[in-house]
């Protein structure tokens, strides 16, 4: 990966979009090179897929929990992880150290569902209890992480040279 790429990836980040000719006003980049270059990153596995962002609040999801997990379960966390990952609404979960074995995010409808997840959450076996926190208002959603970045950071951080 070279500047080019770290710009086409930060360019993505930004605008939200692959779309090659956006890419090609914002970066100077020509299209044709775009192409390439997209395709070279899928092929690497930094691009995986061409999502589009969705407004989670005009589409009806407008409730975001953050749920700490505590469990006792002997082994592997794999196969928690599976059943955390099974209950409808949960969108991002992390198996975490400390206290709190995991951390899931759930994005919902309504207050009403919040307590449906957590009572799917707590009739699983190896879960001990839940701690959940309501989002008042999201002020970075992690979906484009490089937006966080300045182009330069990205560039002297990632780019082989």
């Amino acid at each position: 990966m070279d500047e080019r790429d770290v710009r086409l990836l930060k360019a993505i980040s930004d605008l939200g979009t692959g779309s090659p000719e956006r890419l090609n006003e914002e970066t100077g980049i020509p299209v044709s090179t775009i192409h390439y270059r997209l395709n070279n990153l899928r092929d690497d596995g930094v691009i995986e897929n061409d999502l589009y962002d969705l407004n989670l609040d005009a589409l009806g999801l407008g409730v975001t929990v953050v749920v700490e997990v505590l469990a006792d379960y002997s082994g592997s966390h794999e196969a928690l992880s599976e059943r955390l990952l099974a209950v409808e609404g949960v969108t991002e979960a992390y198996f975490t150290m400390g206290e709190t074995d995991f951390v899931v995010v759930a994005r919902l409808p309504d207050s009403d569902d919040v307590e449906r997840l957590i009572r799917a959450f707590e009739d699983i076996e190896s879960v001990d209890r839940t701690d959940s926190t309501f989002v008042i208002k999201s002020l970075r959603d992690g979906q484009r992480p490089l937006e966080s970045y300045s182009l330069e950071t990205l560039v002297e951080m990632l780019a082989e040279e």
